[in-house]
């Protein structure tokens, strides 16, 4: 990469990409594993076709397989594709979301770390207590603008609640402080952005 950079999803043996709809680029779901290790590259095509041997006129499943979700179908990829052509487009409007937010005195976003180059996909407020979180939320929610709190930590999910952990101090702190702020494209901004 020039100046020393490198994508994310390069920095070890494999990287796996999501393109849930919720994503800058997307395609519905899904998503794209990323190997320069010719061994990983092939289990992984072969997960995806559903761990089917090559025995002549057999089909004999030969290992663990999940095709749902591991192949992307033509379709989803062509508009994939179609949004890479607007991803320098796409990503100036997520850095001015993030400046207008950034702009506003009374709100402390959580900062890209040092050193990188975000595409700004989420902009997160940190706030002082768990009352003000909850203010945010009730606050923001009633005027129609829609905030969420940071995801819900997986070991307090149902399924997972059995699940050993190390008590995950500081991260049960940002869960009762973090905000999710909108941070979409507008709709219709990809032209002359106004939009916000």
């Amino acid at each position: 990469m020039e100046g020393g950079w490198r994508h994310t999803g390069t920095f070890g043996r494999l990287g796996i990409l999501s393109f849930n709809d919720d994503m800058l680029i997307t395609t519905g779901g899904g998503g794209m594993i990323l190997t320069d290790d010719p061994d990983l590259a092939a289990r992984a095509r072969d997960m995806m076709i559903m761990g089917m041997g090559t025995q002549p006129g057999e089909v004999l499943k030969d290992d663990i397989s999940e095709n749902d979700g591991f192949l992307m179908p033509n379709l989803n990829a062509a508009i994939g594709c179609a949004q890479m052509e607007r991803l320098p487009a796409m990503l100036a409007i997520k850095a001015d979301i993030a400046a207008r937010y950034a702009a506003v005195p009374a709100i402390h976003l959580i900062p890209p770390l040092p050193g990188t180059r975000p595409n700004h996909w989420l902009n997160a407020v940190l706030l002082d207590t768990p009352a003000e979180r909850e203010a945010l939320l009730t606050y923001s929610n009633a005027q129609g603008v829609m905030t969420r709190p940071i995801w819900r930590l997986m070991h307090r999910l149902p399924m997972y609640q059995h699940c050993q952990h190390d008590g995950l101090v500081n991260s049960l702190w940002l869960e009762a402080r973090v905000v999710n702020l909108p941070s979409s494209v507008p709709e219709g901004a990809m032209g002359d952005y106004t939009a916000l």
